[in-house]
């Protein structure tokens, strides 16, 4: 492992109150004070918070009128501007790093309300954007904060807010802009790493190494069982904190970065296929405590209970649909705090299963303000760029509701033909994209192992959930 920098956590606003599944009424955050964490890091802006009463180097165009006034930025946005960029706002010449992560934020309030948005691009052409975010502005002051990976290098990087495509005039006024980094390449358990980590003891690997005369197993190994992927873990395990530390201890001795899942929710899997999971809430909270102590301060990826807040309609009543979500929000509390190193995604389902905007409620419920974001596509076949289309609209809604987004990764196991409709065991499906980040997401990454069956069902009807199979393993390298 190399050595810890330190890890931005966002603010924590609680959010007790529980709607059933449908969607709740929207809550409006406190504002968040910059943490001592936020103000350690690398910061790019240059007059963040109009403390010297002077606008510079921020530029506006024709459209916006600049002053500072009570220590905040205010910008009188002209009426009649027919698109966003028609009225704008920003500041240039900053150092980007592709590979990097970074976090804009500020505080923001309108005189109307408003929807906005704000880039982190290229200020010359062709003005190549690595963060587009729209958020919506009202007259009660709120802080945004959005993470993204650059996706190029440039020294010629501007943040801007686009204020324009209204009728009406409005003022607008920002304080508090800050352009994070760590220190070094990437940041967080990414920065502590030097790759992804190759599970020596995957499914795909153990079959290839006990059956090497099986002419299938040298292209099982070079297709699937040498590349990155997710280790499971769940009620088999018999001493969840052995076999996560061991497990997370072999990726740290390889500097390497680990991805597990936690997959054992009460009623996972709505007894299906997947069936079981820890035989009552308190088991899970045992469980998941130690689960998270046992990856300790190593770097880590955690996606947490696939499927868990995706099935809530399964659940009988209210009671456990609350139940369910309260395990979850318990879960990313024990990995913000007892994992200060590991990233962790609760699952957000896929890209044709629970409304955005529905999900976005549930996330939020379910406690994804807690952690570093929420993971789309596991064990599923969507595109890439249908989930990342589906994520973007998750976070609108974060972001409209409660105001704030989250990164997401997207399982790109066996998405390479993309979906025909089918989820267990369909054919005509092929590996995808391998683990790397960005591409579209924060990660793309192998969370379910390619090769094991979905269940008894599909084109492997006597292969059950979890098991590997060479078949399934050869038709995903081939696609067919």
């Amino acid at each position: 492992m190399r050595t810890p920098r330190s890890v931005r956590r966002l603010s924590f606003v609680p959010l007790f109150a529980l709607a059933a599944c449908g969607p709740s009424e929207p809550v409006t955050p406190e504002t968040p004070a910059l943490t001592a964490q936020e103000a350690a890091l690398t910061e790019l802006i240059i007059n963040g918070t109009f403390s010297a009463g002077t606008v510079a180097p921020w530029w506006n165009n024709a459209s916006t009128q600049s002053s500072v006034e009570s220590g905040r930025w205010r910008v009188d946005v002209a009426a009649n501007t027919a698109n966003p960029w028609d009225a704008i706002v920003g500041q240039s010449g900053l150092t980007l790093t592709a590979g990097q992560t970074y976090t804009l934020a500020f505080t923001a309030t309108a005189s109307a309300t408003i929807t906005a948005r704000a880039t982190v691009q290229q200020e010359v052409a062709p003005y190549t954007s690595t963060l587009t975010q729209s958020f919506t502005l009202d007259g009660t002051s709120r802080r945004f904060s959005f993470p993204f990976t650059s996706s190029f290098s440039s020294g010629q990087g501007q943040v801007t807010f686009q204020l324009g495509g209204r009728a009406n005039a409005v003022t607008v006024r920002l304080d508090d802009i800050s352009l994070n980094t760590e220190s070094g390449t990437g940041s967080g358990p990414v920065a502590m790493t030097s790759g992804f980590y190759v599970d020596p003891n995957s499914n795909p690997a153990v079959w290839a190494r006990n059956n090497s005369g099986d002419g299938r197993a040298s292209r099982i190994n070079a297709s699937i069982a040498s590349k990155p992927m997710a280790r499971w873990f769940g009620n088999w395990n018999s001493n969840i904190s052995q076999d996560v530390s061991n497990f997370v201890a072999a990726a740290d001795a390889a500097d390497k970065l680990p991805v597990l899942v936690a997959y054992n929710i009460p009623g996972r899997d709505c007894g299906s296929h997947s069936g079981g999971g820890a035989g009552s809430a308190d088991a899970y909270r045992a469980w998941i405590a130690t689960f998270a102590a046992a990856i300790g301060n190593r770097p880590a990826v955690v996606i947490v209970e696939p499927d868990g807040v995706a099935q809530l309609d399964c659940l009988p009543n209210d009671t456990e649909r609350a139940t369910r979500l309260s395990l979850i929000r318990y879960a990313s509390e024990q990995l913000r705090d007892r994992a200060p190193n590991t990233w962790t995604y609760l699952d957000g389902g896929n890209a044709s299963w629970i409304p955005a905007d529905t999900m976005a409620q549930r996330l939020e419920s379910a406690g994804v303000r807690n952690v570093r974001g929420f993971s789309l596509n596991v064990s599923n076949f969507y595109p890439t760029a249908q989930s990342t289309t589906y994520g973007n609209a998750v976070n609108a809604a974060l972001n409209s509701r409660y105001g704030y987004t989250r990164q997401y990764v997207i399982d790109t196991s066996r998405n390479g033909n993309g979906s025909n409709g089918e989820w267990c065991n369909p054919a005509g499906r092929k590996l995808g994209a391998t683990s790397q980040t960005g591409g579209g997401a924060e990660m793309l990454l192998w969370v379910k192992t390619p090769g094991d069956s979905d269940g008894q069902c599909g084109i492997a009807p006597g292969t059950p959930a979890g098991q590997f199979s060479p078949d399934l393993a050869t038709r995903l390298i081939d696609g067919i």
